[in-house]
């Protein structure tokens, strides 16, 4: 049924039937999909190796810089600390370069937070 022309002849609530056996199928795979990769990413991150025929199994870190809002109102006050919560970090090292925050204090107030992905690397590189 998979065929274009197969599915140009279905009525509207085969279509939608089909549909709806599409939606849940893949849910129900995307979930089993993320609760395989937290058990490998687990896994990985205590050292383990995985590794199948075609693949290897790797973690990739990302890194990201916030700035917790309390201890920035405290340290820059509460007028950089609106105008810097409602846009980014970008914004927050901008005004340090523009020498309107201590870029010193500001370094000392981030916190970097890591979220790992997994990866499949091909084994055929």
């Amino acid at each position: 049924m998979s065929a274009p022309n197969a599915e140009a002849d279905l009525t509207l609530s085969e279509l939608l039937e089909r549909y709806a056996t599409l939606r849940d199928t893949l849910l129900g795979l995307e979930a089993e999909r993320d609760a395989l990769a937290a058990r490998i990413k687990a896994a990985l991150a205590q050292g383990e190796r995985a590794e199948t025929d075609l693949y290897r199994a790797e973690l990739k870190v990302s890194r990201r810089v916030e700035y917790p809002l309390d201890r920035f109102r405290d340290v820059f006050g509460d007028a950089a600390a609106l105008e810097v919560a409602t846009i980014d970090r970008r914004r927050a090292e901008a005004l340090a370069q523009a020498g309107d925050l201590d870029a010193a204090r500001l370094r000392e107030l981030a916190v970097v937070k890591e979220t790992s992905a997994l990866v499949l690397v091909p084994k055929t590189r």
